[in-house]
Formats: C-alpha cells, structure tokens, sequence
C-alpha cells in the first residue's frame, strides 16, 4: 500500500502540474502523441498518462491516474518496470516492455531532477517495437545504400575514367559502330572479341554510353586481376560476420553495385570453372545471394563479356563451361587487330597526340617519316602499344615535329621484341648453384622465351605454359 506521505506528494505533484499548464491542455497535447506518454513521481505513482499508455496497459486513465507502477509490475499488466529501474538508478532506463497479451514497446525513462538533486518525477515513453523494427530496418537500408555507392565510387575511381571515344576510318571498324550502336539500345548481353590491346573496354564503354541503361553505372572488372578465393566475395558480396577477416559491416557485390546499369566482364576466360557456373546462374535467373545471407536480391544487370582467348578451344579442353559460353555469346562482335585495319593507324594517332596536346598545352605534330613509319609498323601491342609510342615520342621530342628516327622502334622495344632480346635463355649457359637455384633459373628462362614467342601475351604464354595467369604474373614479379 502506498503510504500516507507518498499520496500527499503525489497530490502535490499533481496539483503542481495543473498550476503549470491547463490540465485540458496539458491531457490534449499527451493524447496526440504517437508515443506512449506517461508520468510518475519519485516514488512511482502514476500523475498523467496519454491514451496510447492506456491501450498498451489494457487499462484506462482512470484505472492507470494514483496507481504506483510495482502494481502493474506484480499484476502482471506488463514484465518490468523501466520507470522504477530509473529511480532506483537515478539514470535514464531504456528497454523492452512485453505487456499481458505479448505485445512489445521499446521505453525509455528519464528521471528530472531539482536543484538538490533529487528526482522530482520520471517522463516514461514507449514506441511499438515493430515501429523501431521498421525504422531500423530503413536506416540500415540507407546505410547499405550509401555503402554501395561509396563501394561503386571507389570502382570507378580505380578505373580509367577518361572518356575515350572510338576512332574509326576503316570500313571494319565504321561497320563494328554502325552495329554497335544500335546493339546498345538492347539489352542482350555482348561478346567483346579480340587481341589484348584492340580496345575492347574502350568498345564496352560505347556500348554503355549509347544504352538504356547510360546514366546508370558502368563496372568494368578484371576477371583476371581477382584473386580465385576472393571472386566469390567480390562478385556477391556479404553480409556482417560472414566469414572472419571480413568487412565488419558487410559488403555489396559487383552484382549490387552495377544494380540497373552494366557490368563489363573483362578476361572472363581466367574465370575458374567453380565461378562459372555461379556466374551461369546470376545470368539465367537474375537474382544473387550475397555470402552468409538466407534471402536473393535481383541482379538487373547487363553483361558485357570480352575476351582475347578462343573460349570455344578451351571448352574442347574443359576449361570453359560451354552453357556459360552460350549465354555469354548472344552478340559476339569481333575487333580486328590495329594490322589488319591501316586506315585507323594515322587517326588514332593523330587522336592520342591530341589529348596529349591538350593536357601539356603544346601543339606538336607528326612529321611524313613519322607518318610512314606508322604504317610500316606492325603493331603487335595494337591499339594500346600505338598509345604508348605517341606518348613516349611525345615526351622525348624536344621540337614540335615528331620524328621517328631509323632505329626507333629499335631502340624502344616493344614488349614481344624486349623479351627476345634479353630474356631469351642463353645455348651454353653454365649453371651454377644448388639444385632449387637451378630451377629457378631454368624455370625463369623458359617462361621468358614462352613470353617472347607469344609476344608477351601473358594470358597466351599461361596457357602455353598450363599455369593460370595469376600464377605466371606472380613467377614474374617474384623473379
């Protein structure tokens, strides 16, 4: 029972509060709120309450006005009491309240305090808990929404963002962009073929920009440059406490990331057969699955696939899925080598000195030598190794008219050229050493001369070699 002194306070309280505000007032602006509203004194009794308090309690104000909340507590109208924890503790108390029918409120109490420091009475106020479920929820959907772009921001940064349109004169190629444009209208999934260097992502990017989907995100990924423990991950993306050494707050996917736009598969024959078929699957039915996580998320996605290999050899050699080939190959276009297309030489040229004009503010232009020297040339690197000479002839130019001198492309080596010349292994070599240095050394040299014959095309010489690529860069750097 509540004590004679504890109901003079609680009338004084009350009585207090009726001076302050309007009682009217006062019950209007509690009955208004979204919230459980209700207020105690230091000892617990009950002075005002909302309606919301009322429903939760299965109670009315009048039932609920003079009551010391320990009654509800030992009646069992609800499992705790928040407003006596904050009393006892003289801090504020939040928690979960279940009420008599299972009905749960998240509640908070805070007790105010007197210039003397004692609590003079305690504000409690309570929110369905599904309504905190529900803002949680959203919040933490824009929490993995601005991940995902901080994440697709930091891919395009890492890539090359230069706007590089295509150069063509050559009836192939006006032939390839003529198609490709209206390819790009579609949504079907395109097959990039061609050597390393023919401009394959700068073809993708094309695609892209002239798409549906063009104001919407492009992803270009080297299927090669990922680690094979890590593609899963990367592709798919996962979820908090997914594995250990992961990101503690989880992380979106290349398939969330380039959610509505397109995604540019590069090299998507150093993919391993295990992330083939999960690639096959993304592709089939439009839905992914981040790691650790029970529910899909759809995959509105447009695949761009490219590739400088012959994937319909390494099916024959069960090193590509043939479904996955299919499915890849709905629109193959073919890039033909920068040789067998001469008319594109001198205006990619003169394109690349262009930019390079522009940037370093000159005006340097090609000599006819230089010109003639263009075409003569073979062009193993192809468009990219064309880039580089520009550049490179650019750079060590002092005047404004670029020549090329006799020895040029002697002298700067290109990359099949470089590997003939110095790392070709020698007929009479004497080695010395132990066993294991041996080797290496022999290990060594006949990946150079599998480099140098397939003019350094890594992904070539890998398979040359039967290794997979990320193998052949890592005996190269390690060398």
């Amino acid at each position: 029972m509540v004590s004679e002194n504890h109901k003079t306070n609680q009338q004084e309280s009350i009585k207090d509060l009726k001076k302050s505000v309007g009682q009217h007032f006062l019950q209007q602006i509690l009955d208004n709120s979204y919230d459980s509203i209700f207020v105690t004194d230091r000892f617990g009794n009950v002075l005002l309450v909302n309606k919301g308090t009322g429903k939760f309690m299965g109670l009315t104000t009048d039932q609920l006005i003079g009551k010391n909340v320990r009654n509800f507590v030992k009646s069992g109208v609800y499992d705790w009491s928040p407003t006596m924890q904050a009393i006892k503790t003289r801090s504020i108390v939040s928690g979960i309240v279940r009420n008599h029918q299972g009905e749960q409120q998240m509640v908070t109490s805070k007790p105010l305090m007197n210039e003397s420091d004692e609590i003079v009475m305690v504000i409690t106020n309570a929110r369905d808990i599904d309504v905190v479920n529900q803002y949680i929820e959203a919040l933490e959907r824009e929490r993995t929404t601005a991940h995902l772009y901080k994440t697709a921001a930091k891919y395009l940064s890492d890539s090359d963002m230069e706007n590089k349109e295509i150069v063509a004169e050559s009836k192939q190629m006006l032939q390839i962009l003529k198609s490709s444009n209206f390819i790009a209208k579609t949504d079907s999934t395109v097959m990039l073929i061609g050597e390393t260097g023919t401009g394959k992502e700068v073809m993708a990017r094309h695609i892209h920009r002239n798409s549906l989907r063009s104001k919407e995100t492009f992803i270009p990924v080297n299927c090669a440059a990922i680690p094979h423990e890590l593609l899963e991950s990367e592709f798919f993306g996962y979820v908090r406490g997914a594995f250990s050494g992961a990101n503690p707050q989880g992380k979106p996917g290349l398939f969330e990331i380039a959610n509505s736009g397109t995604l540019f598969l590069d090299e998507i024959a150093e993919l391993p057969l295990s992330m083939q078929s999960k690639m096959l699957r993304v592709l089939e039915s439009g839905e992914a699955k981040r790691l650790g996580d029970t529910s899909t998320y759809q995959a509105n996605v447009r695949f761009i696939a490219a590739t400088n290999r012959d994937l319909k050899t390494m099916i024959n050699q069960r090193l590509f899925r043939s479904d996955l080939y299919y499915r890849l190959n709905v629109i193959p276009i073919n890039l033909p080598p920068l040789k067998e297309r001469p008319e594109d030489i001198l205006a990619l040229a003169n394109k690349f000195l262009a930019d390079l004009n522009k940037k370093y503010t000159l005006h340097k232009i090609l000599s006819k030598n230089a010109t003639q020297a263009l075409y003569s040339y073979n062009w193993p690197g192809n468009v990219r190794e064309l880039r580089n000479v520009i550049e490179r002839l650019f750079i060590t130019s002092a005047g404004d008219i670029l020549n090329f001198e006799k020895d040029f492309f002697i002298n700067s080596l290109t990359r099949s050229e470089s590997f003939m010349d110095n790392d070709m292994p020698a007929k009479n070599r004497i080695y010395q050493g132990t066993l294991k240095d041996v080797i290496k050394a022999v290990e060594e040299e006949y990946i150079n001369q599998v480099l140098a014959e397939c003019g350094g095309r890594v992904g070539e010489a890998a398979q040359k070699l039967g290794i997979h690529r990320s193998i052949l860069y890592r005996k190269k750097n390690n060398k």
